[in-house]
């Protein structure tokens, strides 16, 4: 009996030690890790009894502020969005469940109250109260609604879609917009009835198998079709010129090395030099000029615009478009791998090769701007809340895609596309753009009975202003990128080209 009182005692004793050890290290070791906490009630309470500052579109449209709460709330303030769902994915949100995403997670030092520098000698004596900066953006709320309604016109059940817009010359990105969407001034509520509801249109999926907190624009990479010979005729006239004359016997389908598979061209034979082939969108020419190109060749020209990187955009959780290493393109490359076979569907989109909306129209705005890749950015400037300059985006270049020979001979090949291409078939480009576009067809689902249908394009081809991309996937196997996304590109070079030019204007003092 003494014996297991003893070892009672012994117990007690080492469970009394734990407890002094948790102890020391939640007073010591974690102690200003538990104090700096977001998930702190004391740091929640002061983060929602502070408004933040104001963002803006290019316009001066409010997209987000903080407003006063009612009497009796928990908190002194409210984020609200007033254009809700149509800038979420880019604005993002400030949550007491999720914290802050998008440009309110991006900005946020500048969005909260936040020491300001002196200047004068009595606020360098007195230093004047923490205030906010008002962030400015380069989204054009009228472009984000003709992405938001032409995508909501796409006939058929299927319509979520992603829409990129973006400047050429400058990377400012004019519209993003996803669907699906979602209303972030639920997910901002202090309310944990209006969250919990948040919570399920937020995250689920719809019936198409996205979710809104996955943005089309820039997460989800999908099959970029014959959108990515553009790709791959830059890689003849950048990177193997000796190819320039390459001639391919009109065919409807040519037998894949390594493999009891062939490689057809869903509407007929097809053939000719790149000048015939890349209008009329031929993927057995393509594919043979890809084995003939080889894996090193093509991955660097991918590379080049982008492919494997994730693109330098100021806003969070973005994804890299992928394309395969050229070891995977070997014929001793393991059994998972692409190998050959998977060479000739690389060179046309297919398979495992991957693309963001995002990326696919950096490379539009690479080929649009002589061969160089500006960074992508969403914001325009910031300014203190008494109107002050504090910083604004200053252009620079990303990447040098292309020589801007290559460029140029991609632009009039794309233009081909419009006139007498696969997008003259649906005479679904208005002439009077003078666009410059590639169409895609991205065959997909387990069965391969579903398409993923994109454009890419810029105009005017002899001048751009701006470039776009567009995809709506899961769309029917009759469908087609110029069908489907066609309309949605002429939608938005029209609305583009029509907006005057956007003088960013100075956020409003006192906001």
């Amino acid at each position: 009996m003494g014996r297991r009182i003893r070892w009672l005692g012994v117990v007690l004793i080492l469970c009394f030690a734990l407890v002094l050890v948790q102890l020391a290290n939640v007073q010591f070791r974690r102690a200003s890790a538990l104090a700096n906490s977001p998930s702190n009630p004391k740091n929640q309470q002061a983060h929602f009894n502070n408004g933040r500052g104001v963002i803006l579109a290019a316009d001066g449209t409010i997209l987000a502020q903080s407003n006063p709460s009612g009497p009796g709330d928990l908190y002194h303030y409210t984020r609200t969005y007033p254009l809700g769902p149509l800038t979420a994915q880019v604005v993002g949100f400030d949550s007491l469940k999720y914290g802050t995403t998008g440009v309110e997670y991006q900005y946020n030092s500048y969005l909260v109250p936040h020491s300001q520098p002196a200047k004068t000698l009595s606020q360098l004596l007195s230093p004047p109260p923490p205030t906010t900066d008002n962030v400015t953006l380069t989204l054009v709320p009228s472009l984000q609604q003709t992405a938001e309604q032409a995508l909501a016109n796409v006939s058929g059940p299927n319509k979520d879609g992603a829409v990129v817009a973006i400047n050429p010359t400058t990377g400012a990105v004019e519209a993003m917009y996803g669907s699906p969407s979602y209303n972030p001034n639920y997910l901002a509520s202090p309310s944990g009835h209006v969250e919990d509801v948040a919570d399920y249109s937020y995250l689920s999926k719809d019936g198409e198998g996205f979710s809104p907190s996955q943005p089309m624009t820039t997460v989800r990479a999908i099959a970029p079709g014959s959108t990515f010979k553009v790709v791959t005729t830059s890689a003849v006239y950048d990177l193997r010129p000796d190819l320039s004359n390459f001639n391919f016997p009109p065919a409807l389908c040519i037998p894949l090395p390594n493999s009891p598979k062939q490689l057809c061209n869903d509407s007929g034979p097809c053939g000719g030099m790149i000048s015939s082939m890349l209008p009329q969108s031929c993927d057995p020419g393509y594919g043979q000029l890809g084995l003939t190109l080889g894996g090193t060749t093509l991955y660097k020209q991918a590379s080049q615009f982008g492919y494997d990187s994730v693109p330098p955009i100021d806003l969070p959780d973005v994804s890299k478009s992928g394309f395969p290493n050229p070891f995977q393109f070997l014929p001793s490359a393991p059994a998972n791998s692409p190998g050959l076979p998977g060479l000739a569907y690389s060179a046309i989109g297919q398979e495992d090769v991957t693309a963001t909306a995002l990326q696919n129209a950096l490379v539009a705005a690479g080929i649009a701007n002589g061969g160089v890749v500006m960074t992508p950015h969403v914001m325009a400037q910031i300014r203190a809340s008494d109107g002050t300059l504090v910083t604004s985006y200053q252009p620079k270049p990303w990447l040098q895609a292309t020589t801007q020979s290559t460029a140029a001979q991609v632009t009039a090949l794309m233009q081909s596309v419009v006139t007498h291409g696969t997008a003259a078939q649906c005479s679904c480009i208005s002439p009077s753009l003078d666009a410059a576009v590639k169409t895609g067809t991205a065959q997909t689902g387990p069965p391969l009975n579903e398409t993923d249908d994109w454009m890419i394009g810029f105009a005017p081809a002899n001048n751009p202003k701006i470039a776009v991309a567009v995809v709506v996937p899961y769309q029917a196997f009759s469908a087609t990128g110029a069908l489907v996304a066609g309309p949605i590109m002429n939608a938005m070079l029209t609305a583009a080209l029509a907006q005057p030019t956007v003088a960013v204007p100075p956020a409003v003092p006192g906001h």
